[in-house]
């Protein structure tokens, strides 16, 4: 039998109840407003005053009425956010015996876009790389070997924005004594941890930006460390591996307009899914592999995807055995003038 409560209580009890599983602080943010947005509109909706508002309220009915106030000033990403988090309330409310079920399945949410993602081709890539290597005089804040590491380093090893800016130096690890390769430990979604690996191009790449860094921000480097130690062991472990013009950790924004000024130099950002900046280079690295027949167990690994779902838009994308099926349409022979073969032999 359902004890009930309010409803503001029983949220509390939520976060208590989510908080083994260590969320981010943006995802708890996210629960806060999409907890407070449909119990403004129960309230509304009820005449009842929010902090009057029981679990005798969670209903098909009401949500459905309060979820429909929503989707009329929310966009859909924002919508299936919001239904996932009353989902996840409404299932611990009912598991802990406050409701006698979970209302959530008979209010609808916008379906996933199946959509293919957009890549840059390597014609693009071409134009990027040679941009990047040509001096950005007409802006007072480039950085020419930063920038062109942080893009290789999203293009080479297919990180999400804030892995990328997460990144330190000491998660990068020498994978034998000759120092070219690195095993790189990303920090991905849900505190999860991956390893990806950083070969000879990219570490050396990588060991410019810092000698670079040496000289722009020479008291940033460990007190005993000697001119003549390899930059990678003139900084401390905890360091940030990338930094923006104050020798901070650098920002999303500063990684998301330096990535759409290279974009815009090279001439290619009209090639660009619209809002991927960062996102696209990781979509180009996914796709480049899927296109490279890596399996889609290796590439959901690489991803740090949960779902294989998710990485399978990828293998689609590259359509390696869709192209083999459509080769074999025997119409393509009658178009070359050449006899249909018997494939009932």
């Amino acid at each position: 039998m359902a004890t009930g409560g309010g409803l503001e209580a029983c949220f509390g009890d939520f976060l208590i109840y989510r908080s083994t599983a260590k969320p981010s602080p943006h995802t708890l943010k996210a629960y806060r407003q999409d907890f407070d947005a449909i119990v403004a509109n129960l309230a509304s909706d009820t005449g009842v005053p929010i902090e009057e508002l029981t679990t005798e309220i969670i209903a098909k009915d009401p949500l459905r009425s309060a979820f429909a106030g929503f989707a009329r000033t929310h966009r859909e990403a924002s919508i299936r956010r919001c239904w996932s988090t009353w989902n996840a309330l409404c299932e611990f409310l009912f598991s802990s015996d406050r409701i006698v079920a979970n209302p959530m399945s008979a209010v609808q949410r916008p379906k996933m876009p199946k959509q293919v993602p957009k890549s840059f081709d390597s014609a693009a890539i071409t134009r990027l790389m040679s941009s990047l290597r040509e001096p950005d005089d007409a802006n007072a804040r480039a950085w020419q070997e930063r920038d062109l590491a942080i893009v290789l380093t999203a293009l080479l090893t297919g990180c999400r924005l804030a892995e990328l800016t997460a990144l330190n130096l000491g998660d990068l690890r020498d994978v034998d004594d000759s120092a070219q390769v690195k095993a790189v430990t990303v920090h991905g979604k849900g505190n999860k941890q991956r390893v990806l690996t950083a070969e000879p191009a990219l570490v050396a790449t990588l060991t410019e930006y810092l000698v670079s860094r040496v000289v722009r921000f020479p008291g940033s480097v460990r007190p005993r460390s000697k001119p003549t130690d390899s930059p990678w062991r003139r900084f401390r472990a905890t360091d940030p591996l990338f930094v923006g013009h104050d020798g901070a950790r650098i920002t999303h924004s500063t990684v998301q307009y330096r990535v759409e000024r290279a974009y815009r130099r090279a001439g290619i950002n009209g090639q660009r899914a619209k809002g991927a900046l960062v996102h696209q280079l990781r979509h180009t690295f996914a796709t480049s592999l899927a296109d490279s027949d890596v399996n889609v167990y290796t590439l959901m690994r690489l991803l740090g995807h949960e779902s294989m779902s998710t990485t399978q838009r990828y293998t689609a994308g590259a359509g390696r055995e869709t192209r083999a099926a459509a080769a074999q349409n025997p119409v393509y022979a009658l178009l070359e003038g050449v006899d249909t073969p018997d494939r009932t032999a």
